[in-house]
């Protein structure tokens, strides 16, 4: 069997502990668009949201659908935009608080090149239990062929501040603590919040230097690493939770400082990571799906949007 492009999501956390709901809204959504059922998916939706007379919506790192015609097209680019003539839905994960539902899933993508294994986050804002009105899904742009490396802001910020860490319980209030300590990181804090076995990745294309850490040590090299530049350069705001006691999932937006864009280039944009608690109400894993580091690859002359312009989203001199 040969593999384009292969996933450890399902390998590292598809186990017992993890329960799955076939049911759920946004598994049956991604299972109708693997298999061309257009009309199971349009029966997930209603034309407009409950509120607000706005049309549902799908949002991908590709493309934004809007309308019950824009989840027909979702369903109908699907296989096309993978390369792919078939594929099959593996659930691993499932959390579902506060009215949103977030399933995590891999899906093997096949065509006659190969299998190509894909790794997703899927977000529902729910209208019922049964029936949803926003879909967002978050993955790794190498997975998808053609995709620049920009996602931009999901989410419009009211004020650009780093998150507000007591909207946050236990573990994951207190690796935010940590992680935004001025002016950087402190990675011995960040640590007393994790298990001894603790795993960090499963969202990250399998390249080297990019493994998922399974080990302390390699945990704590991560951190390392990141407290170079968080949050003096870059800092995370929370803009959706999904906590379910176990799992808390965050859709975060970046907040910008002129050293993050003049020392990193680095871009304001969306991403999504799960922290779950063990036993212990320690943290046993960190799952994070973004871009970071990549910004200097985007070729700005085939998006919509100018360097230029992304660059003042979400950015501030400094942090205070």
């Amino acid at each position: 069997m040969k593999y384009i492009q292969q996933s450890v999501l399902a390998s590292l956390y598809r186990n017992s502990t993890h329960p799955v709901h076939e049911d759920y809204a946004e598994l049956r959504l991604i299972r109708a668009a693997c298999s061309g059922q257009a009309d199971e998916a349009c029966s997930l939706f209603r034309e407009e949201k409950l509120f607000g007379h706005v049309p549902c919506v799908i949002d991908t790192p590709y493309a934004r659908y809007e309308g019950l015609s824009g989840v027909r097209r979702f369903v109908e680019e699907w296989l096309p935009r993978f390369g792919a003539t078939d594929a099959e839905v593996i659930p691993v994960i499932q959390t579902r608080a506060n009215g949103r539902s977030v399933t995590e899933l891999q899906v093997d993508f096949s065509s006659p090149e190969g299998i190509r294994q894909v790794p997703f986050f899927v977000v529902a804002d729910l209208r019922t239990q049964d029936t949803l009105d926003e879909v967002r899904l978050y993955t790794h742009c190498s997975f998808i062929p053609g995709l620049q490396a920009y996602r931009a802001p999901l989410f419009p910020s009211t004020h650009l501040e780093k998150g507000e860490c007591g909207l946050l319980t236990g573990a994951v209030r207190e690796y935010y603590e940590g992680l935004h300590r001025s002016p950087c990181a402190d990675v011995d804090r960040i640590m007393q919040c994790m298990s001894e076995k603790c795993v960090f990745g499963g969202y990250e294309p399998l390249v080297p230097g990019r493994e998922p850490a399974t080990t302390r040590e390699e945990v704590r090299e991560k951190y390392e690493h990141m407290a170079l530049y968080i949050p003096r350069c870059v800092a995370m705001r929370y803009e959706t939770l999904t906590d379910d006691g176990r799992t808390c999932v965050i859709e975060w937006v970046h907040v910008i400082s002129r050293a993050g864009r003049e020392e990193r280039g680095r871009i304001a944009m969306s991403g999504i990571a799960a922290y779950e608690r063990g036993d212990d109400g320690l943290l046993c894993s960190i799952r994070i799906s973004d871009y970071a580091g990549l910004e200097r690859t985007i070729d700005w002359s085939q998006l919509p949007v100018s360097k230029e312009e992304a660059e003042q989203v979400n950015f501030v001199e400094e942090y205070r």
